[in-house]
């Protein structure tokens, strides 16, 4: 498994699990394709990419409990136009969160009382050591999420799209350009 410090949060990401190293928390970094080992725990990778796209973390928890009323375990929009959203399955602040990307969930079964088998695209199958109700209920909370904000990015694309369309039915039809005099055919009397 490569190790790596700065991780970028992408659309191959699927989630992101908390190992324990002695008295240390290291995130296991899973993604499609390849697997990862970070020195980071997996809340610190969150607040760094949400800096790297520009916003904090806090502001990305107060923009998500204005837009869906939820203010505990809440989903977080790295990247919305990007389809980054990611919800953690406990308090984000108890070591054993996972963080896991909601764009890549195909389905989700119940396996034990504490235990949920998450499917992700191209087949990836993990056993989660979290109930069926919390996957279940934060899978829903990121759909919010994830409508909320993107029917307002669409909405304001089509604002856009109206504006700049708009202003060029305005124009008038004739060219622009200065009359001269002896362009002028005026009878004088």
């Amino acid at each position: 498994m490569e190790q790596v410090k700065d991780y970028e949060i992408n659309s191959c990401t699927l989630f992101l699990m908390p190992i324990t190293y002695g008295s240390k928390t290291y995130t296991k970094i899973i993604e499609f394709d390849e697997e990862y080992l970070s020195p980071v725990k997996p809340l610190d990778i969150i607040k760094g990419n949400c800096n790297y796209y520009g916003v904090s973390y806090e502001s990305r928890k107060k923009g998500t409990n204005l837009l869906i009323g939820y203010d505990r375990k809440i989903p977080i929009a790295i990247e919305p136009t990007n389809h980054l959203f990611f919800f953690p399955t406990t308090s984000p602040r108890r070591p054993e969160c996972i963080w896991i990307g909601h764009e890549h969930i195909e389905t989700y079964r119940r396996i034990g009382p504490h235990q949920t088998v998450l499917t992700f695209l191209q087949n990836k199958s993990y056993l989660f050591n979290v109930s069926y109700g919390t996957i279940e209920t934060q899978h829903l909370r990121t759909a919010l999420l994830k409508e909320k904000l993107l029917q307002r990015i669409e909405s304001n694309k089509r604002k856009s799209f109206y504006l700049l369309h708009s202003s060029k039915s305005l124009q008038a039809s004739e060219s622009f350009g200065t009359y001269h005099e002896k362009d002028i055919n005026i009878d004088e009397k």
